[in-house]
């Protein structure tokens, strides 16, 4: 990406760094918000109170409201980078303090009423929190089991049921619930309907918190289960129309996919943090060449999840008809490659990541909150229950036929129309990843990349090689996916064609990830117009796809590694934008010390 920073850039930075001042030098140990205080909170399962008061002074629930609620909320890619330095310190206080309220009030954002977006908005931007009460979901966790039954009433509805796991269940001021009101036990399309509830209007004993329940990752969130006796609801509350809940579901977690994904990545930089630090400051002062090459094959890992999770969240506003294709393939596959680098970094910190006081202790806790924070196997169950019934039609009419996606679906630093949940689509459209490949293999066989200069031949030539093979492997699977019958009730569940969405997936990354460094400009900073981090990346995704192609290059891995060593030592973080955020030294509540400006 261009280093000349734009007016809308400039902001965006302004908030990160709002966000990095209220928190202080994560490694100093006299931080009541740093990591050592937001581990014992942990310990102690309990979220940091001193944590949540930064965030209330500085309004970050403002984060989760659109700016036509006045609220702060415009652009998907820049909310999910305004909330990576809370995902880079504690998973469990990014959930527990505001993005499960926005997954809850999204809901109401796509289709509520003037009044329960105004009376929502209010609640959120002056610190409160919004429950959701999920549907039930067949092998789901906890947090989708239970069910919710609306059934009319002459002043509107009556709830009964009972629903575990819900976050911030004691402190909620409202709650937005998935309840059943079609006949029947199925998962039609217009079994359920939504609600908005707003507890202080129940009376007596119609609502009733049950006690917290533990959990074994995100120990810091309050899960509490919540029943419901004959509770009234008035007719006001529905949110949309009767029927309505499942197609704002699938609305909406178009965005939670995408941003949960991007946060993540947050939570992953720490630890490569904490691994590069350690390997630095070990006996020998310096790491063997397999340490070496589990950094940087990790970083450039990190760079391409963040170039598949960006063009996900950017295709929300773009792309509206097709952007639940992006969402699903990369909460299908970043969560897992994130687990895999975690694996790996635990290789090169050895004891240190058990340790429980400093950043080290990171990787264990972030390992316990993954699955609580629905990047598990129910997950990808969901996002598989998406893609493979598309994949098939994709193939007959979308690949290879799609025309290059534009620019600016790849121009992180350039600003987006307000994003609108309601005008998502919950199926169809064009698979804009796999024209993303496409258009980039045309450009380059013509040439195209930034700087050819700045790297040998050598890394260009396997660029190309590299991005040929993938683009054979999408047609292998248009062969495959073509000759499926659209029909067949096994489609969904066949263990072959959930195989071969794994191998799509990666395709996508490919695409995703070749189609940003493509475009990027004749200013880019000289690493990320480096090919070596790219070459590494999609020769990681190649061995993972059983592809025989070469092994990158050991100076990709040395220039790469080098600058993971260079992006600890000045503060920038392990993304694509290339921005010094770290707080380093001084009194916990000092400015942030960057060791460059980007």
């Amino acid at each position: 990406m261009s280093r000349a920073v734009t007016e809308a850039e400039a902001a965006v930075r302004r908030r990160i760094t709002e966000v990095e001042n209220a928190f202080g030098d994560p490694d100093d140990a006299a931080n009541s918000v740093g990591f050592a205080a937001l581990l014992a909170a942990d310990e102690r399962e309990e979220l940091s109170a001193e944590a949540e008061r930064r965030l209330d002074a500085i309004g970050f629930g403002a984060e989760f409201v659109p700016v036509g609620l006045g609220g702060r909320l415009a652009r998907a890619d820049v909310l999910a980078r305004v909330l990576r330095p809370v995902f880079r310190r504690d998973v469990a206080l990014g959930f527990g303090y505001g993005i499960t309220s926005l997954f809850a009030a999204s809901a109401v954002w796509a289709g509520g009423s003037t009044g329960q977006r105004e009376r929502l908005a209010d609640l959120m931007r002056a610190g409160g929190r919004t429950g959701i009460v999920h549907h039930s979901l067949a092998h789901g966790t906890t947090m989708w089991q239970g069910e919710v039954v609306a059934r009319p009433h002459v002043r509107g509805f009556v709830l009964n049921g009972r629903k575990d796991g819900v976050v911030n269940a004691e402190r909620a001021g409202a709650f937005v619930v998935y309840a059943r009101t079609g006949q029947g036990q199925g998962q039609g399309p217009a079994s359920h309907s939504v609600l908005l509830l707003e507890p202080d209007t129940v009376t007596g004993s119609a609502l009733r918190v049950l006690p917290r329940q533990p959990s074994t990752g995100m120990r810091g969130c309050r899960f509490a289960g919540l029943e419901f006796a004959d509770c009234p609801v008035p007719a006001g509350a529905l949110v949309g129309e009767p029927g309505q809940g499942m197609q704002l579901a699938l609305r909406t977690f178009q965005l939670n996919r995408s941003l949960v994904s991007s946060v993540l990545l947050g939570a992953a930089d720490t630890v490569l943090r904490a691994a590069v630090r350690t390997g630095l400051t070990g006996r020998e002062g310096c790491l063997g060449r397999r340490q070496r090459a589990v950094l940087a094959a990790v970083f450039a890992d990190l760079l391409l999840c963040d170039a598949m999770a960006s063009a996900a969240l950017r295709s929300l506003h773009l792309f509206p008809d097709s952007a639940h294709l992006g969402a699903a393939a990369v909460k299908y596959l970043v969560p897992d490659l994130v687990r895999e680098d975690l694996e790996e970094l635990g290789t090169v910190l050895g004891a240190a990541g058990y340790r429980r006081d400093s950043a080290h202790g990171f990787l264990q806790k972030l390992l316990r909150d993954l699955p609580a924070a629905g990047l598990g196997h129910t997950g990808t169950a969901a996002c598989q229950a998406v893609l493979i019934p598309q994949l098939p039609l994709l193939a007959r009419r979308s690949w290879g036929v799609t025309q290059d996606v534009p620019d600016l679906l790849f121009a992180t630093r350039q600003p987006l129309a307000p994003l609108a949940l309601e005008s998502l689509e919950v199926a169809g459209g064009e698979d804009r990843l796999v024209a993303a490949l496409l258009g980039a293999v045309r450009r380059l066989r013509d040439g195209g990349g930034p700087h050819p200069d700045l790297a040998g031949d050598g890394a260009r030539a396997l660029l190309g090689t590299l991005a040929e093979a993938f683009a054979a492997e999408l047609a292998e699977l248009r062969h495959r996916f073509r000759a499926a019958v659209l029909d067949s009730r096994t489609l969904a569940a066949g263990a072959q064609w959930a195989a071969l969405t794994d191998r799509y997936v990666m395709v996508a990354a490919a695409g995703a990830a070749l189609g940003h460094w493509v475009r990027l400009e004749e200013d880019t900073d000289p690493f990320l117009a480096d090919p070596a981090w790219l070459v590494l990346a999609l020769c990681r995704l190649a061995g993972r796809l059983g592809l025989r192609l070469p092994d990158a290059p050991p100076d990709c891995v040395e220039r790469v590694y080098g600058e993971a060593v260079a992006r600890l030592r000045t503060g920038r973080g392990y993304d694509l934008h290339d921005v010094a955020y770290d707080v380093s030294g001084g009194a916990p509540d000092g400015p942030v010390r960057t060791g460059r400006t980007a």
